[in-house]
C-alpha cells in the first residue's frame, strides 16, 4: 500500500497499514537479503514457478514465507471479510473468491479453479482444514493438469474417510479401537450401535478432523444429543455430515506420528507429538517429544505409521494419530491426510521444513533424509492461542486494538509465533478464532517449559478476550510438569471451569509490590507533568517530590488490602529511579525496573533472582489493570485514609439474569428446542448456537416455564442478545403444578 494512500485512510487504518508492513518487513527481511545475496535456489531442485494457497490465515502465511525462502510466486485467495488480511498482503498475487461465509468463498470449488486458471498457479498447497482433506478437490485439480501439494485422490480418499480408514488400518496390521466401521444411518441406528461396543462411546464426524463433530456419550441420552451436534457441526466445518462411532479409551493419552513420503516409494516417520491438553476434543497444548513414550514404543508406533502409509502408497506429509494407555499400548485413531495445526515443533525438534518437503515431493523429488538421520534436537511447546473465554470456553470477536507478539529474549530462536494478524486485524464470527501458535524450544523440557512462561507472559493482546490465562495456568501447573497428564486434564483440574489464577501468597505480594512501584512511577510522572525534567529534579533535590509512599493494594477476588510501603532511593545503576518496597510476606526489596510509563510490559527481577513480567493493561478510576500469570486483576490503590472509609461505601448488586438465557456470544440460532409455555428443568437444552464453525448447546439453569422466545432457527443473534424469557420463580412454579 502507498504511503500516499495510507495517509487518506482513517487514523485507526492507517495505524493498521503501518503495522502490517513493520509486520511484513519482519516476517520477510531476513529472507529478502538472503535472496538478494545470491538469488540462488538450485538447493530446492526443480519445483513450481507459482502455486496458489488454498487457505487464509496463520497457515497461509505460513505456507507463504516457505514458497518465498524456495523462490517460488504465491497466489492467495480471500473472502470478502478477509480482503485486508495478512496473508493477502503477503502473497504476490490475491483473487476474491467469495463472501465471508465458507461455504461460498475457502469451500467454493469453482471459484477456487477459476482463480487457479486466471493466475497460472502450477500447484495448490491447501494447508489445513477446508479443502485440505477433500479428495473432489484433487480430482478437480487432477483434471486441468494442476498439481495438488499433498496425497493422492486415492490416498486421500482412503484415509481421509475415517471409516474406511479403520478398515484399511487393519488389514495393514496397525492396531485399531473397537468399533463399528460403517456410516451411521440416524440417531436410532447410534443408538443400536453405541449399546453394542458399550458405553462410553465417541461419536465423531468421518471426514475432516480438529475436534469438530466430536462428541463422548456415556448414556442413550447422551447419543440423541450428540448426533445432532455432532452432524451439524461436521456439516459446517465440512460438508459432509456421516459419523461413525468407536469406544472411547478412558483416560488415554493422544499422541500422533508425523510422516513424509515421497512418490517413489520412500516414507520417514518422525518423533511424536504429545497432544494430550485437549478441550471440546480441540487441542490446547502440544509438546515434542512425549514424555511418556520410550525408544521402544516410538519406534513401534512409526513403524506401524509407515506401514499404513505404504498400504495406499501415500505421498506428502502426514499425520497417524493414536491413543495411548497408562501401559503404552496404543490404538489407531485417524490419520490426516494434510500438513497438522502443529507441525512446527516437528519442525524444532528436527530442523526439517515440513511446507518445503511437501512441495519437494508435490514436485517428483525422492526424499534426501534416510530414517537414521532423524533424531531428536531438546524440547518443543506449542500454545494455541485462541479468541475465547477460558472459563466457558466461548468464542470471542473484535478488533486487536493492541497486540505484539512476544520475540526471543536469547538470540537462541526459542520463540516461534505462527500468526496471521497483526494490530488492527478483526477476529471474525465466520472462521476458526486462532490467534497463533505461539511455540518455544529448548534443549531441555524444563527450558522450553520456561521459554513458554516467558513468552506467554509477554504476549499483549486487547481488543478480545483470550485464552492466554489458561494457557499460562497450564505450563505452570505441577502435574503438566510432571508430564503425568492425559487427555483429561483440564476436566479433572478445572470441573467447573477454569476462573484465573488464584494467587498465593507469594505471586500476591510480587503483584502488589509491583502495583505499588507503578503507581509510585505514576505519581512521579503526575507530579512532573507541566514542571519538565529539570523541574522534577530540581524540587526531588530539595526534598519537595514525592519520594515514599504508604498504600494498600486491592487486588480483584482477594478480600484483604495488602500494605506496600514505597520509598524512592534515588538512581540505579541503568539510569531508571530505584525504589525499596516493603510488602509482608517478602524480604524488603530494592528495583529500577524499567517502565516507559502507559506502555504495556513492565518486568522486575526479585532477590531470589526470579523475573516476573506484568502487563500494564488499562487505567481505572481508582486504580490500574494489570495482567499476572496470564490472568488480568482489577487493582485499586488507597492511601490510608481512603483505606479506612471504604468500609463505608456501598456495594452495588449486580442484575439478576436467572429469568433470561443470553447468547454467550455472536452467531447463528440453529435450533430452537423450546416453545412459549413448556416446563423445562435445570439443564434441559433450550437452543443451539453456532459461532466459528462450532455448535454451541445452551441450556436452563433454573427449572421454569417459558414466558417468550425471541428468535428462530436461521436468526443471527448478537452476544447477550435475549432468545428466551422465563416467567418469574413464583409464576413458573404455580403453572408447572397446575401441568
Amino acid at each position: 500500500m502507498s504511503l500516499s494512500l495510507a495517509a487518506a485512510l482513517p487514523r485507526t487504518t492507517s495505524r493498521w497499514v503501518c503495522s502490517l508492513t513493520a509486520t511484513r518487513q519482519r516476517l520477510f527481511h531476513s529472507s529478502a537479503i538472503a535472496r538478494a545475496a545470491q538469488n540462488d535456489y538450485s538447493q530446492y531442485g526443480k519445483t513450481f514457478d507459482k502455486i496458489l494457497i488454498a487457505n487464509r490465515g496463520e497457515i497461509a502465511c505460513r505456507v507463504i514465507r516457505t514458497a518465498k525462502k524456495m523462490g517460488i510466486k504465491t497466489v492467495a485467495i480471500h473472502s470478502d471479510a478477509d480482503v485486508n488480511s495478512l496473508h493477502v498482503q503477503l502473497a504476490d498475487e490475491a483473487v476474491n473468491v467469495g463472501p465471508a461465509p465458507t461455504s461460498q468463498s475457502y469451500l467454493n470449488v469453482p471459484n477456487i479453479i477459476k482463480a487457479i486458471k486466471d493466475t497460472g498457479a502450477q500447484a495448490v498447497h491447501p494447508g489445513y482444514g477446508f479443502l485440505s482433506e477433500n479428495a473432489t478437490f484433487v480430482k478437480a485439480l487432477d483434471e486441468i493438469g494442476v498439481t495438488f501439494i499433498g496425497p493422492s485422490e486415492d490416498a486421500m480418499a482412503a484415509m481421509g474417510d475415517k471409516i474406511q480408514s479403520k478398515i484399511i488400518a487393519k488389514e495393514s496390521k496397525v492396531n485399531i479401537i473397537p468399533g463399528f466401521n460403517g456410516v451411521v444411518r440416524d440417531v436410532d441406528h447410534a443408538l443400536e450401535i453405541s449399546k453394542e461396543i458399550g458405553y462410553p462411546v465417541m461419536l465423531k464426524a468421518s471426514a475432516g478432523g480438529g475436534g469438530k463433530g466430536m462428541r463422548i456419550a456415556w448414556n442413550d441420552e447422551e447419543v440423541r444429543e450428540g448426533y445432532k451436534i455432532a452432524k451439524t457441526e461436521s456439516m459446517a466445518s465440512f460438508g459432509d455430515d456421516r459419523l461413525l462411532i468407536e469406544k472411547f479409551i478412558d483416560n488415554p493419552r493422544h499422541i500422533e506420528i508425523q510422516i513424509i513420503s515421497d512418490k517413489h516409494g520412500n516414507t520417514l516417520y518422525l518423533p511424536e507429538r504429545e497432544c494430550s491438553i485437549q478441550r471440546r476434543n480441540q487441542k490446547v497444548i502440544e509438546e515434542a517429544p512425549s514424555t511418556h513414550i520410550d525408544e521402544k514404543t516410538r519406534k513401534a508406533m512409526g513403524e506401524q505409521a509407515v506401514m499404513l502409509a505404504k498400504h495406499v502408497k501415500y505421498s506428502s506429509a502426514g499425520t497417524v494419530e493414536f491413543l495411548v494407555d497408562s501401559a503404552r499400548n496404543f490404538y489407531f485413531l485417524e490419520m490426516n491426510t494434510r500438513l497438522q495445526v502443529e507441525h512446527p515443533i516437528t519442525e524444532y525438534i528436527t530442523g526439517m521444513d515440513l511446507v518445503e518437503q511437501m512441495i519437494r515431493v508435490a514436485a517428483n523429488q525422492k526424499l534426501i533424509p534416510k530414517q537414521e538421520d532423524i533424531k531428536i534436537n531438546g524440547w518443543a511447546i506449542e500454545s494455541r492461542v485462541y479468541a475465547e473465554d477460558p472459563e466457558k470456553y466461548l468464542p470471542s470477536i473484535g478488533r486487536l486494538s493492541k497486540y505484539i507478539e512476544p520475540t526471543s529474549t536469547k538470540g537462541q530462536n526459542e520463540v516461534r509465533c505462527d500468526s496471521g494478524i497483526v494490530e488492527g486485524s478483526e477476529i471474525s464470527i465466520y472462521y476458526d478464532p486462532m490467534i497463533c501458535k505461539l511455540c518455544t524450544h529448548g534443549a531441555t523440557r524444563e527450558e522450553a517449559i520456561e521459554n513458554m512462561k516467558r513468552a506467554l507472559d509477554s504476549y499483549v493482546i486487547k481488543g478480545v478476550t483470550h485464552n492466554i490465562p489458561l494457557l499460562r495456568e497450564v505450563v505452570s501447573h505441577q502435574r503438566f510438569a510432571s508430564g503425568k497428564y492425559s487427555t483429561k486434564f483440564l476436566a479433572e483440574e478445572y470441573p467447573t471451569g477454569f476462573k484465573g489464577h488464584s494467587p498465593n501468597p507469594t505471586s500476591l505480594a510480587q503483584l502488589a509490590s509491583l502495583a505499588g512501584l507503578i503507581h509510585a512511577k505514576r505519581e512521579l510522572r503526575n507530579w512532573a507533568w507541566g514542571r519538565g525534567r529539570e523541574a522534577l529534579l530540581k524540587e526531588d533535590l530539595q526534598g519537595k517530590a514525592p519520594h515514599s509512599w504508604e498504600l494498600f493494594i486491592g487486588v480483584q477476588g482477594v478480600d484483604e488490602k495488602v500494605p506496600v510501603k514505597v520509598n524512592k532511593l534515588g538512581k540505579g545503576a541503568n539510569g531508571e529511579d530505584e525504589f525499596e518496597i516493603h510488602t509482608p510476606g517478602l524480604a524488603p526489596f530494592k528495583t529500577a525496573a524499567r517502565w516507559p510509563l502507559e506502555s504495556p510490559l513492565i518486568t522486575n527481577t526479585f532477590d531470589n533472582n526470579e523475573e516476573i513480567t506484568l502487563q500494564y493493561l488499562d487505567t481505572l478510576p481508582l486504580g490500574f489493570r494489570l495482567q499476572h500469570l496470564g490472568t488480568k486483576f482489577d487493582i485499586t490503590v488507597q492511601t490510608p485514609a481512603q483505606h479506612a472509609l471504604a468500609k463505608f461505601m456501598p456495594i452495588k448488586e449486580k442484575a439478576s439474569t436467572t429469568n433470561m438465557i443470553l447468547s454467550p456470544m455472536p452467531g447463528s440460532v440453529v435450533s430452537v428446542d423450546v416453545k412459549v409455555g413448556d416446563v423445562v428443568a435445570e439443564g434441559t437444552a433450550v437452543a443451539t448456537i453456532e459461532a466459528m464453525k462450532m455448535a454451541n448447546v445452551l441450556r436452563s439453569v433454573r427449572a421454569g416455564v417459558v414466558k417468550s422466545v425471541m428468535v428462530k432457527p436461521g436468526d443471527s443473534v448478537a452476544g447477550d442478545e435475549l432468545l428466551i424469557e422465563f416467567e418469574d420463580e413464583a409464576k413458573g412454579a404455580g403453572k408447572g403444578d397446575k401441568k
